[in-house]
């Protein structure tokens, strides 16, 4: 295994870097270094923001000088992606412009590299637009399939992520809930917090954590489960995830928050992934038009329904 090393720089936030996120401004630099060896970087305080230490998820300025460490990458080169991973991905964008790109994430596929992960969406989607510069707008669970949107420039990303902080982004996901929903529709208007048990992450609704609504419609009704369409109205982890269970209705097939008796009754009906699909997405363009983008339920979760049904 050899090591490539690299010098230090600075690199001083061009205009249409202007409110992009530190670990995607470093990831875009950095591009085979796992994200995990990003995070520790920036952990360590081995990057410097105006000479100052920051953290991931802080937002860069225009003029903001960053300062990016020699970085050591054990590796044989760039990440090898499966020619069959191409293809699928290739052949999953589902809506394309001058500055914005849709693909239909798969379930089971990271949207980054890293923990334990060679490569993931973004690391894809660069080897298939390689004379662009390809940036997450936002993410996806990796057991979520359904419509993920990467910007293509700088000037589309910065104007996504301020329509993202304004809800400017509809966002609307098929779900099924383990049981019957109370209502035609139904608004949680919860806040979510992290937590940690036995090392790993999990979300929950707290008073004092991130303001966080969904809103959930039912579609349909088969036996005790209901199938609805859940509508973000802020970008919170798992928020869908912890909002249903908090509901007492866990998404089908959630090995995270659903209870362990009714994981193991799922399982026994060979659900084999989370009930979860982003479906459909509706954002305002450059030329100040509407732009709707949806993606139909995979087939296995068609299935599932056909089933109960």
């Amino acid at each position: 295994m050899k090591k490539v090393k690299s010098t230090v720089r600075h690199v001083e936030v061009s205009p249409d870097r202007d409110g992009q996120r530190l670990d995607n401004f470093l990831a875009a630099r950095l591009k085979d270094l796992p994200r995990s060896a990003i995070y520790r970087i920036i952990r360590t305080g081995q990057v410097r923001v105006n000479g100052r230490r920051a953290k991931p998820a802080n937002r860069l300025e225009a003029g903001d000088l960053v300062r990016i460490p020699p970085a050591t990458i054990r590796g044989q080169g760039p990440v090898n992606i499966p020619p069959l991973v191409l293809q699928l991905l290739d052949r999953s964008v589902c809506f394309e412009d001058a500055g914005v790109l849709v693909i239909d994430k798969p379930a089971g596929m990271a949207v980054h590299g890293g923990s334990g992960l060679a490569w993931g969406v973004i690391d894809v989607v660069r080897k298939l637009r390689p004379d662009r510069t390809i940036d997450l707008v936002h993410r996806l669970d990796r057991d979520t399939s359904g419509c993920l949107m990467l910007a293509l420039d700088g000037k589309t990303l910065r104007d996504l992520h301020t329509q993202l902080l304004h809800d400017g982004i509809e966002k609307s996901y098929l779900c099924l809930l383990d049981g019957r929903l109370p209502e035609a529709v139904v608004d949680v208007d919860a806040p979510i917090a992290k937590t940690e048990r036995s090392g790993e992450r999990f979300m929950h609704v707290d008073p004092r954590g991130k303001a966080a609504h969904t809103t959930f419609r039912l579609l349909q009704s088969y036996g005790n489960c209901s199938f609805v369409e859940a509508q973000l109205h802020s970008g919170r982890t798992h928020q869908i995830r912890v909002h249903a269970a908090h509901l007492g209705l866990p998404l089908v097939g959630d090995r995270r928050y659903a209870p362990d008796g009714r994981q193991k009754h799922w399982r026994s009906k060979g659900v084999t992934r989370l009930f979860l699909h982003a479906h459909q997405l509706r954002f305002a363009t450059l030329d100040g038009g509407q732009q709707l983008v949806s993606s139909q339920l995979p087939q296995e979760l068609v299935q599932l329904l056909d089933r109960l049904d």
